[in-house]
């Protein structure tokens, strides 16, 4: 089993920025691929970041519409993974979720169904 548990959310006001932190226990993989999706009201799950193995290195995806505001790093002594959010807008309001795939990467990543685990989420709120 793995346990997920996000922090770092919180309101704040356009063009500001906030860091999420997700911690895991349980099966602790580094290999494992972990991520973040976000949900916004009355709208489905969406990717937001991953980080993943491939070969000797760690490679990371973005939605193409986020690349260049958020950047996704992992600390494996920690088992814990961040999303560093800059210049933030109302529209990235929502909740945000931890994820991880317990093995290989996947190259449906983008699809929330493709993950294993998920964290209970963590609330950001931008307001204009």
């Amino acid at each position: 089993q793995v346990q997920l548990v996000e922090s770092g959310g919180g309101s704040v006001q356009a063009g500001g920025s906030l860091r999420l932190s997700c911690v895991g226990s349980g099966r602790t993989v580094t290999s494992d691929p972990m991520g973040w999706f976000r949900q916004a009201p009355g709208k489905t799950r969406e990717f937001v970041a991953a980080i993943y193995r491939g070969g000797n290195s760690r490679n990371t995806a973005y939605a193409s519409s986020l690349k260049g505001r958020f950047t996704i790093s992992r600390e494996n002594a920690n088992n814990t993974i961040y999303l560093q959010m800059n210049s933030l807008k109302p529209e990235d309001t929502g909740v945000y979720y931890c994820a991880t795939i317990v093995g290989a990467w996947s190259d449906s990543y983008f699809r929330p169904s493709q993950w294993d685990y998920w964290g209970q989420g963590t609330q950001v709120t931008v307001s204009s």
